[in-house]
């Protein structure tokens, strides 16, 4: 089952951003792309206004949430280099929430066999209508009902609206790794896998194009070979991209960012909501502001199906802590202790800086009367305990399966 690369909802928008504020006739040459390929979720339209002079595009009102949906069939790719497959999976499903000031953004990476309630849906280029179900597995829904379903289910899972969405293939990975000149990635040892036809050397390697796309869909090669394994080593992958989108080498190189914004374009199919290209450009400017250290990427909390041992289903408490903290635009950090099964601290690194905690609010300390009135001090930290994940800042490697 492939599963793709998770970062282009943020990669898309620094590359929009950045490219119109060189040139913006690049964004008018791309808009007639991205109009053709839209996709229906269910939300209205947006018309293609004029686009006023780029530089004085201001950043997007309020927050957002927009979903990323990896499918393993795509028709235009190429079957004999992946095969070909009786139906189309969504294997990659993952919730970008961009905060409502701004200062701080989330994505969300849902296993693909979560299995959860899916709602009705009606797949609206087929008109075909399929009737809910009370335990499916997520990368079932896109089969329901096409990328509005996936979205559907999607936002009954987490009790969040979801206006935007987007969808990608094999060759949006290769194009875009290709684009960028690479993503560097490491690996604790040499990983040769013949089922994604992976094969690294151990410690840093630069990657691009088919190699990048075996990298992200590898599972036997890194941890324990399960899917949440996966997860954990390609959000390795997307936090160093977002750190080579966001550097001054691709940020001042016209080309590459021609190329990036042409890849978006031409080979993501996004909602017919995004299609008014001034505010896909009024998003990405309120993403280029947020820090890496603001910008958490976290694995929905999840714990095995007592009837499937391949399956996973909600932790409902810890799930419910994190989708409150989003709803209630909080800004928190997953928790640095959870061994991640996939990955480790990569020992080269440069040590970054402590972040420090929120300064502690004006109110009078909690008194715990079963401590005797001694006063509680008010918890500064907003580390979500239990929650499996890391920052863009934070520079990892992946752990060979051995």
């Amino acid at each position: 089952m492939a599963t793709l690369f998770r970062g282009l909802a943020i990669a898309l928008a620094v590359v929009l951003v950045s490219g119109a504020s060189v040139a913006a006739w690049i964004v008018y040459d791309l808009a007639s792309n991205v109009s053709s390929n839209a996709v229906d979720i269910g939300q209205p339209e947006e018309s293609g206004t004029p686009l006023p002079a780029v530089p004085n595009i201001d950043a997007f009102e309020g927050g957002f949430n927009m979903l990323v949906v990896g499918a393993d069939n795509d028709e235009d790719q190429d079957k004999n280099a992946y095969g070909k497959r009786d139906i189309t999976l969504n294997d990659v499903n993952m919730l970008l929430h961009v905060s409502d000031d701004h200062s701080s953004a989330v994505v969300v990476s849902f296993p693909r066999d979560l299995v959860i309630s899916q709602p009705k849906c009606v797949d609206p280029e087929t008109e075909k209508t399929a009737g809910a179900v009370s335990a499916q597995p997520l990368n079932a829904a896109y089969e329901r009902g096409g990328l509005s379903c996936v979205v559907a289910t999607v936002s009954n899972l987490t009790g969040l609206d979801i206006d935007y969405a987007a969808l990608m293939s094999f060759d949006a990975v290769v194009q875009m790794t290709n684009a960028v000149g690479g993503v560097p990635v490491c690996l604790t040892e040499r990983v040769r896998d013949k089922w994604s036809g992976l094969d690294l050397p151990a410690g840093t390697s630069t990657i691009s194009g088919a190699t990048a796309l075996a990298f992200l869909r590898t599972r036997h090669g890194v941890g324990d070979g399960s899917d949440l394994s996966r997860i954990a080593s390609q959000q390795q992958y997307i936090s160093s991209l977002i750190r080579t989108i966001k550097s001054d080498d691709t940020l001042t190189d016209i080309t590459k960012l021609y190329g990036l914004a042409q890849v978006a374009a031409k080979h993501v199919k996004l909602s017919t909501s995004l299609t008014n290209v001034t505010r896909m450009v009024a998003m990405a400017r309120t993403l280029q502001t947020i820090d890496l250290n603001k910008l958490a990427l976290v694995q929905y909390p999840v714990a095995t199906d007592p009837d499937n041992p391949n399956k996973v289903i909600p932790s409902k408490t810890l799930a419910k802590k994190l989708m409150d903290a989003i709803a209630a635009d909080e800004s928190f950090a997953p928790d640095p202790t959870v061994s991640r099964n996939g990955v480790e601290a990569d020992p080269n690194a440069p040590v970054q800086p402590p972040v420090a905690d929120p300064p502690a609010t004006e109110e009078p300390p909690v008194t715990d009367p079963s401590a005797g009135g001694t006063p509680v001090p008010t918890p500064t930290s907003n580390v979500i305990e239990g929650l499996a994940g890391q920052t863009a800042l934070e520079q990892t490697c992946s752990v060979a399966n051995r």
